[in-house]
């Protein structure tokens, strides 16, 4: 995989925002994105609304490199809106009963496949299956990049699992990494913050150690030459205003 990507996750559910449940997701996809080289553009966790559905998905649609991971939403119950706003977002409304999901679900469920759990077979056109390892009723996916899994964290793990060994293994697009940290104070560091370029990831994280003020400066991107210059700014600030620092986790 040689392209950049931006990932996205979509986290659906009114009672995680109301606090009955706890959110499992961002923590585990984050983990398993770091682990091949990747990283979040963007997480959203949102309530089963369709019209903030349907704006979160074209705002990700509209990234060219965008790929996505949505949890929740896509049962049988009232609720459940996620199948019909993909369908919106992603193929013009259009949806269709897929075979094979409906021959699972009947094979699981057998007659209380009908009249409502077959309805979790009812997907936008086109879609493809993701393997449900609790109960076979599997999640779906669009144009290899827009992945919609459960809600339920022992359902959705494998998927995306399954999803990023197929088609998102590693990153083998080398992102460089300078961090320092300097004993002033974030103010002091302003002017030289602006030098930066905007391509650049860049943090500042502020410490205070008993009376001592100290800023821990992070400095990446993919152009190593654009990571250099940037972080020579700092160290030339330092040089100038005998600042101490201290050198990490430098990469490149």
């Amino acid at each position: 995989m040689k392209k950049r990507v931006n990932f996205y996750s979509v986290i659906i559910g009114t009672e995680l925002l109301n606090g009955r449940r706890k959110d499992a997701h961002f923590s585990f996809l984050n983990e398993e994105l770091l682990k091949r080289g990747w990283e979040h553009k963007a997480s959203f966790v949102i309530e089963d609304d369709k019209e903030l559905m349907l704006k979160i998905f074209n705002l990700i649609k509209s990234d060219e490199n965008s790929v996505m991971f949505c949890f929740g939403g896509i049962g049988a119950t009232p609720d459940d809106f996620t199948r019909q706003i993909a369908a919106q977002a992603f193929t013009n409304g259009k949806m269709e009963f897929h075979e094979e999901a409906k021959k699972r679900i009947e094979n699981r469920f057998k007659e209380d496949a009908y009249p409502h759990r077959v309805n979790m077979a009812y997907m936008p056109i086109n879609a493809k299956l993701l393997n449900n390892i609790v109960n076979d009723v599997a999640g779906f996916y669009l144009e290899d990049r827009f992945f919609f899994t459960p809600g339920f964290p022992s359902m959705s793990q494998s998927m995306v699992l399954e999803a990023l060994d197929k088609y998102y293994s590693n990153s083998n697009i080398k992102k460089y990494r300078k961090t320092l940290t300097i004993n002033t104070s974030e103010n002091d560091l302003i002017d030289t913050m602006k030098k930066i370029p905007a391509q650049l990831e860049f943090s500042s994280l502020p410490k205070i150690i008993g009376e001592q003020r100290k800023v821990v400066i992070s400095i990446a991107g993919y152009n190593q030459d654009e990571v250099n210059f940037a972080f020579k700014l700092f160290l030339d600030f330092c040089f100038e205003n005998k600042k101490v620092y201290v050198l990490e986790d430098i990469n490149g």
